[in-house]
């Protein structure tokens, strides 16, 4: 595979800017608010344009993916995880918040989680930067299980990852979605959960990019689901961002995000 860093920063901005539209939303119930543009404060009290755990710990996966030449290393992982909850590298200004249950799991010294209950979203928000290298199934597996370990979390992983590479492959969206999951975007929007469960967030993304035709569209009919506003975002997002690139995100949006030169820096690593 041949990506570039033009795509590689397409993705990052297009999950950064997402996380960053759905932090002041989350927790709040669909209909009970409407996202239109970039805001601050609300659930977190963060300044417009802040980006969450999501992005973060993406940042993190692609750091130690830069680091290893594309190989995949659990420990390193589990060593950047801990510097982003313990010192908040990878973040805004060094701050930590919205921290989920399984993604504390990088205190401890063994592997992620593995019970049917420990099926949230965390591993799937951080896993779009696989896609940019020549890694297995297992290694997306393995990315996945140094938090969370559950066959669940690590196959909708591996699923998305073949999806974001379609799309980067020109791959039109829907195509994109139906050569892995079908014809999501045949099911009415009542019928599509944005809670934390992993499998919700997925569907909720593949829902959202393939029933709007633009960026702008998709990642505010993501917050606009409400629950958790900033993950089902940022994971929609980064496909959006592989679908139409960095032209067609809001100029504006991208002026507001903190801390973008940690994105920028982080593409013009890719392929030296």
């Amino acid at each position: 595979m041949e990506y570039t860093r033009r795509q590689l920063k397409s993705v990052l901005y297009g999950l950064a800017v997402a996380d960053a539209l759905g932090v002041p939303y989350e927790f709040k119930m669909r209909g009970a608010f409407h996202c239109g543009t970039m805001v601050g404060h609300g659930t977190h009290d963060q300044p417009a344009g802040t980006w969450s755990d999501d992005t973060a710990m993406a940042l993190a996966t692609l750091d130690s993916l830069l680091d290893h030449d594309g190989d995949v290393d659990s420990d390193d992982l589990l060593h950047r995880y801990r510097d982003w909850l313990y010192d908040g590298e990878y973040t805004p200004d060094n701050s930590v918040f919205d921290v989920g249950g399984t993604c504390l799991w990088p205190s401890a010294p063994v592997g992620g989680l593995s019970g049917e209950r420990d099926n949230g979203n965390g591993s799937l928000m951080r896993i779009a930067p696989a896609a940019f290298f020549d890694i297995s199934d297992d290694d997306i597996r393995r990315i996945s299980a140094v938090t969370h370990a559950h066959p669940m979390s690590c196959e909708a992983c591996v699923l998305y990852v073949h999806v974001l590479r379609h799309l980067l492959d020109g791959v039109p969206a829907r195509d994109a979605v139906a050569q892995e999951y079908g014809r999501i975007w045949e099911n009415p929007e009542d019928e599509i959960s944005s809670s934390g469960f992993v499998r919700h967030t997925l569907e909720a993304s593949l829902w959202c990019l393939t029933t709007t035709e633009n960026y702008k569209d998709c990642v505010l009919r993501a917050v606009n689901l409400g629950g958790d506003t900033d993950t089902t975002a940022c994971v929609a997002g980064a496909l959006a961002g592989a679908a139409y690139g960095f032209e067609a995100i809001p100029r504006d949006w991208v002026e507001t995000l903190r801390g973008s030169t940690q994105l920028d820096a982080m593409a013009e690593r890719y392929r030296l």
